[in-house]
């Protein structure tokens, strides 16, 4: 569906990394952005940059997403937002938990219910969700992590069947490593020392070439949608498999 034929985006997780790209992108393509973000300065810069509208809010808190779409008509929803805690299961606490959901898989779900009804009516509108290749393999640690992707999978493919009969597309984007600030903060170091780890001596996809997935996927023809989308660096390759030898675990013999 040519971008001409929506008028209106809101953007999660937009005040850095892909949701700025991608904010940044829509609105180059003539769309009115409403980015969603917690952090000001980073949304302030957004604004400055491409006239995108800030909303500094939380997307846990369900009652302020539902102020701010109060009234709007939105075309095209990315569920960007998200955040991820080092660590299995074993390492987890509640708040790590509990976050995780909220940001990852409870916010897409409540602005989806807030925002499908319009286009529904409308019978124009596209849903992008930005998940990981972390919800369709598995990695060591990072449980909860992978359990929200992959019901953000679940849920991209489920959206399609309740927008049966009308105009409604989603896609699912579904990035590898991309060299955005996620990794400082989950490591919790210093930008630097997380950009040496993890992208010095790698080539990543940038939040750019995440953001011109998105627009490809909605520059597509109405009648196409493009459900999913996995974006990796040429020299990542997700998966594997271990076997674990009695000489390394030797108090599960029996």
């Amino acid at each position: 569906m040519p971008f001409s034929d929506y008028k209106t985006a809101l953007v999660t997780g937009a005040s850095t990394g892909m949701g700025y790209a991608i904010a940044e992108r829509l609105a180059r393509e003539g769309l009115i952005v409403h980015g969603v973000g917690r952090n000001e300065e980073g949304l302030s810069k957004l604004a400055d940059a491409c006239g995108a509208i800030p909303h500094v809010v939380d997307v846990s808190d369900t009652a302020a997403l539902t102020e701010l779409v109060s009234g709007l008509e939105i075309d095209v929803l990315v569920n960007n937002a998200g955040v991820s805690r080092a660590g299995n299961i074993l390492d987890a606490n509640e708040f790590d938990i509990d976050e995780q959901i909220d940001v990852n898989l409870r916010a897409a779900l409540q602005l989806a219910r807030l925002t499908l009804p319009g286009m529904m009516e409308r019978n124009r509108g596209h849903i992008v969700n930005i998940t990981s290749i972390a919800g369709h393999y598995e990695f060591g640690g990072h449980t909860v992590y992978h359990a929200t992707k992959a019901a953000m999978h679940t849920v991209s493919r489920q959206l399609r069947v309740d927008a049966y009969g009308k105009d409604i597309r989603v896609t699912e984007i579904c990035p590898g490593r991309v060299e955005t600030d996620i990794f400082a903060r989950v490591l919790k170091v210093d930008p630097a020392e997380a950009y040496k780890r993890m992208y010095e001596d790698f080539e990543c996809p940038k939040p750019s070439d995440i953001a011109d997935a998105v627009a490809f996927a909605i520059a597509a023809p109405h009648y196409v949608n493009v459900g999913m989308i996995e974006i990796m660096p040429t020299l990542q390759v997700p998966g594997g498999l271990r076997t674990g030898t009695r000489t390394e675990f030797p108090s599960t013999r029996r």
